[in-house]
């Protein structure tokens, strides 16, 4: 029994995904120019880490773009899945390029604690206003997205804003006390927060990446209604993963009790289609198997 549903709703929000992907990339590609150039004239080493830190974002957001884009191609003999595990792909990347991003911020802000440097204050401040104003939007863009790439991307922006916020209330402090140590103090504490985020989401995609079960819960109630029925004997090989994290696939092999009529397997076959339905598989193999049938998959893992 196959079922494909759900194909055409995700269309839409696939284009809508790689539209909020592609204002934030675009934003975020001219926002990392000025900043160098902001960072140069303001001589903030703050605002030097945050402009490497938005290059390193908009290249992940520039990936997450292209393999988005690519995720919603139709499947073929190559891909017989289609491309949405390549979504996935792009959330890896994203975390660790995250991963390595808010390392260096540390290894940067760890050694200006012993010797900090007096950035020009003024400049500071405009930069960071419009700082969170850049990113808070394209943050609040991808905030309507649903998919683990779109999430990453929105940690990633919520890291530029919360760092821009740093940045504010360092140059709103400076200019009037000559503490430029707040400044790393600063970038370590929000570093860390991040990096706590982006470890877990990693472990998620990892997860998904590994083919394991992404909700333990709905395999045991799926369980649950597969065993429910009376003509039911046993069930194995009971698959449940995950192409992208949103999309999932589900494979079973149901024994039945006694054989049964042709009529009584199309009647069944319709109620677990019914049954099945509100757990919105986007592939679902059922295999009946008679009570004296042995199992062909019976040398692989169960």
């Amino acid at each position: 029994m196959h079922n494909h549903s759900g194909h055409s709703h995700n269309h839409g929000s696939s284009n809508n995904a790689s539209k909020r992907i592609g204002w934030a990339f675009f934003l975020n590609v001219m926002f990392t120019i000025i900043e160098f150039i902001g960072g140069w004239l303001t001589n903030s080493t703050a605002i030097m880490a945050d402009a490497v830190h938005d290059l390193g974002d908009s290249l992940s957001i520039g990936t997450s773009w292209v393999l988005n884009k690519l995720g919603y191609k139709d499947a073929n003999n190559t891909f017989s899945y289609g491309y949405k595990r390549f979504s996935l792909l792009g959330a890896l990347i994203n975390g660790l390029v995250l991963t390595v991003g808010s390392i260096w911020i540390l290894v940067e802000a760890i050694p200006r604690l012993s010797e900090p440097e007096m950035p020009q204050a003024q400049g500071m401040l405009l930069l960071s206003i419009f700082g969170i104003a850049v990113n808070g939007f394209a943050a609040y863009k991808l905030s309507e997205g649903t998919s683990l790439n779109e999430r990453i991307l929105n940690w990633h922006l919520l890291e530029d804003v919360l760092g821009w916020v740093a940045v504010l209330i360092v140059s709103i402090v400076l200019m009037f006390k000559p503490w430029p140590i707040l400044d790393p103090i600063l970038s370590i504490g929000f570093t860390l927060f991040i990096l706590f985020n982006v470890v877990r989401n990693l472990k998620e995609t990892l997860l998904l990446f590994l083919q394991g079960t992404p909700d333990e819960k709905q395999m045991q109630e799926v369980r649950d209604v597969l065993t429910a029925e009376p003509e039911i004997n046993a069930i194995h090989h009971f698959h449940i993963w995950s192409l992208d994290g949103e999309n999932n696939v589900m494979s079973v092999h149901l024994v039945l009790k006694q054989d049964v009529t042709i009529d009584k397997l199309k009647a069944l076959k319709t109620h677990f289609q019914e049954t099945l339905s509100r757990f919105e598989f986007v592939h679902t193999t059922i295999e009946f198997e008679f009570a004296d049938e042995a199992c062909r998959d019976e040398k692989s893992s169960r």
